[in-house]
């Protein structure tokens, strides 16, 4: 299956590199950024990507592109799975869709309407830890979900320039874990509370963001959820998920780069968490480019598809309008 990728940032830059190692069943024939220059250039030849361009259009205008990769900036994302679904593309699209619902629904309408398939960029969903979990909820071992918790913290806050435009807090970071959320209860939230503060940058907060923040859910099946999240957590990359039901628990700890324990008289000590999230989603993230594959190649349904694409960002809806105002926040004022 022949690709192209739109955006050869961070996340395009990674996607080109697991899928140029990892997966065979797919090839990159064009990447197309703005921005592109010549360390970008040499860095995508040297993984095999036969050509680069500045122009996304001309990925699309491409007969020979079956399928699209959508790694550009998140106010892009919307346009781009519109364009592609016109050009009769199958889109995997990095997440959000977009932070304004309007333009959500158009864009999973536009897809739908062309009958090609759409992806939304969910890895955590891939992990093997968090996909563990799930497994074990699912299978019913654990009985009815009663609660939920999740952390999940970042080794280092965002450059502020980033966050002036990301959409805040809930849009940006914590949209994994309201995925991740709905995943594991296997019910559709209809309350959001939020709380937040500045406590790791004050640049932050004059962004008009926060960077530590709690929000709590509660599902249609009267399961209660608690997110938390931090900007900062000097010990490495923390994602521990928890899930608590009515026949037992089931959670995660956190990956290591290795599982070595030293122990001398003063103390026993174990490696540090994932300093990088590159680094601690990278099977998750090769993960969800081959059930991609599979699902264009097969012709299957996506595992995580437009409706997937919705649900989080009306949950980041209600929790930056909780956040605002104060108080809790039905889905129902924001869908």
């Amino acid at each position: 299956m022949k690709v192209g990728i739109i955006g050869a940032g961070r996340i395009g830059k990674v996607h080109a590199k697991n899928i140029s190692m990892f997966v065979p069943e797919v090839e990159i024939k064009t990447v197309a950024d703005p921005f592109m220059n010549a360390e970008t250039e040499s860095y995508l030849k040297n993984l095999g990507v036969r050509e680069v361009t500045k122009e996304a259009q001309d990925i699309l205008n491409d007969k020979e592109i079956e399928a699209v990769l959508i790694c550009s900036s998140t106010d892009t994302h919307s346009k781009y799975i519109i364009e592609s679904a016109r050009a009769g593309k199958h889109i995997f699209c990095e997440k959000p869709v977009d932070y304004d619902l309007d333009k959500v629904h158009e864009a999973v309408k536009a897809a739908c309407d062309a009958g090609v398939k759409l992806q939304i960029g969910f890895c955590r969903r891939f992990d093997h830890n968090h996909r563990g979990v799930y497994d074990v909820v699912k299978s019913g071992r654990i009985g009815d979900v009663h609660m939920i918790k999740i952390s999940s913290r970042d080794p280092e806050p965002p450059a502020i320039d980033y966050v002036k435009v990301s959409g805040g807090i809930f849009y940006d970071m914590m949209i994994h874990d309201f995925d991740m959320a709905r995943f594991l209860a296997g019910s559709e939230v209809t309350e959001v509370h939020a709380a937040g503060s500045v406590l790791v940058d004050p640049e932050i907060g004059k962004a008009g963001d926060v960077d530590t923040a709690v929000v709590t859910l509660k599902f249609e099946n009267g399961a209660i959820a608690v997110i938390d999240n931090s900007r900062k957590a000097v010990y490495g990359y923390d994602q521990r998920v928890e899930v608590f039901g009515s026949k037992g628990c089931v959670r995660n700890e956190n990956d290591v780069p290795n599982t070595v324990v030293v122990s001398d008289e003063d103390r026993t000590s174990y490696e540090n968490t994932y300093k990088i999230m590159w680094d601690r989603y990278t099977g998750a993230f090769v993960s969800e480019i081959q059930a991609f594959a599979d699902a264009v190649l097969n012709d299957t349904e996506t595992p995580v598809g437009g409706e997937d694409g919705l649900y989080p960002v009306l949950m980041a809806a209600a929790a930056t309008k909780s956040l605002k105002e104060g108080r809790p926040v039905k889905i129902a004022e924001v869908e």
